[in-house]
């Protein structure tokens, strides 16, 4: 069974309230949340803006990090007014891919702008996977040229399997905790869009 992000969409509704509550607590002020967005979307996002990085490891870094289970990632960030709500829903698309076994491995789920703890000063997107389904922190390099996600445990999907039998978590393992990938083209990301019309849609630069 295909998992597409509208069925996410309405399962997260079933089970999002606490979730959502607690990155909601986490909220900073509009210009910096502006200023942010501006760095990720190469300026205001608008009715709707995405951003995507990827990242595949050569042999030589997986020979650096024996420990490292993926072996490449995508990332789609995405924001998109909401006028009757008056606010903008930032989203991320998440797909993977191990070095051991085969398969692809996709996650999605929901944004809220915060300020990283450990530092004090860094902003960054806490993305959540509703249903307890863990998550990822999306910072970005100094340039702009690059994202920096953190994860400590996501529940990722196998595309190819039906969804009792596809769900299963990622854990930060000893070389799995942070990933730098790099800004790309957003054709790189499209097969995380699962949509046809938002697929359709989505801008080539």
């Amino acid at each position: 069974m295909e998992r597409t992000f509208l069925v996410v969409a309405l399962a997260a509704a079933a089970c999002a309230g606490a979730a959502l509550a607690a990155r909601a607590q986490e909220a900073i002020d509009k210009a910096t949340a502006a200023a942010f967005d501006n760095r990720m979307f190469a300026g205001p996002p608008g009715a709707k803006a995405y951003a995507c990085f990827v990242r595949r490891y050569d042999a030589n870094h997986l020979a650096q990090h024996p420990k490292q289970k993926v072996s490449a990632m995508k990332l789609l960030v995405s924001a998109e007014d909401a006028p009757e709500d008056k606010t903008t829903n930032y989203a991320f698309r998440l797909g993977v891919t191990y070095r051991h076994r085969p398969g692809n491995f996709d996650s999605s789920g929901y944004c809220n702008h915060a300020i990283a703890t450990e530092s004090g000063h860094e902003v960054r997107f806490e993305c959540g996977v509703d249903c307890e389904g863990g998550g990822i922190t999306v910072a970005l390099s100094k340039d702009n040229k690059s994202a920096i996600a953190r994860l400590g445990r996501i529940m990722v999907w196998n595309r190819d399997k039906p969804d009792d039998d596809a769900r299963e978590a990622l854990f930060a393992g000893a070389d799995d905790k942070i990933f730098r990938v790099d800004r790309t083209d957003l054709s790189e990301c499209a097969e995380l869009v699962t949509d046809r019309q938002e697929l359709a849609a989505l801008p080539h630069k």
